[in-house]
């Protein structure tokens, strides 16, 4: 979808914006965000919520 002269002009256009001294800094808080956002999906599937804890038991209960 992307090629690399895409690529190529998105980082000269945030070269020119930033300055070549602060893309390191911007490129390393993007990924540390979506590491951030990756760890919290993960740690969301392991535990469950209240509502699927509540669903779980109403379902428990009611065949009883």
């Amino acid at each position: 979808m992307l090629d690399d002269w895409h690529v190529m002009v998105v980082v000269l256009i945030f070269a020119l914006i930033f300055g070549a001294k602060k893309l390191p800094e911007i490129g390393s808080g993007i990924g540390k965000g979506i590491k951030n956002f990756k760890e919290s999906l993960k740690d969301e599937e392991k535990t469950p919520n209240s509502e699927d804890t509540k669903i779980i038991e109403d379902k428990t209960h009611s065949k009883d």
